[in-house]
């Protein structure tokens, strides 16, 4: 299974949750991974607050400010907040890891016969992917920059690959190029209280 070793926090409620009997509620997170992208309810150790963008260790070694993980939890499940806050925290990732997701760029190939993964990414069509496609033939992109500076109108390749990964988590891709499947009727996957 793909674990995550540092999260972004995207809400943090220093009260927990509304839809939890007030004599049960804990302060709780809701953070996203930065590699696999798992959603997360993280417990903080006692007296710790988290802030929204805070970059969490939650990897197998001590973990020196979350108690336990709570669960992991689906798109549907962010509070407004971590919503709201969910894009611009991964455009901040994908900036911070660009070599990987300059790679892709370099090396995504097809899907189908008639798809190519770059044509997955919202915004990027047939005429942006030809265009890629040419100049990583000519010498592979080192950078964000250099993408901006030899395909001409390209939308914003960083938040292009954020987008994509929203529509990902929220379950309304065909393929998924950078959010793992997670196989239904996970055992630690519970439903929020109504």
């Amino acid at each position: 299974m793909n674990k995550d070793e540092n999260v972004r926090v995207l809400d943090f409620l220093p009260m927990g949750k509304s839809e939890v009997p007030p004599h049960k509620r804990k302060p709780i997170a809701q953070a996203i991974g930065e590699k696999y992208f798992s959603l997360l309810e993280i417990a903080p150790r006692k007296n710790l607050t988290f802030k929204s963008g805070d970059r969490i260790y939650i990897g197998e070694g001590v973990r020196d400010k979350v108690d336990h993980i709570e669960r992991r939890i689906k798109y549907d499940w962010l509070t407004p907040t971590a919503k709201t806050e969910i894009k611009i925290i991964l455009e901040d990732i994908i900036k911070s890891d660009e070599k990987r997701f300059v790679d892709f760029y370099n090396n995504a190939g097809t899907i189908s016969t008639r798809l190519h993964k770059l044509e997955r990414l919202p915004r990027i069509g047939r005429k942006h992917r030809q265009d890629i496609l040419e100049e990583r033939r000519s010498m592979p992109f080192d950078s964000f920059d250099d993408m901006y500076r030899r395909v001409d109108n390209l939308p914003d390749p960083i938040k292009v690959i954020a987008e994509e990964i929203i529509l990902e988590l929220q379950g309304k891709t065909k393929y998924n190029l950078f959010v793992p499947l997670i196989a239904e009727g996970n055992p630690r996957e519970r439903r929020p209280k109504s």
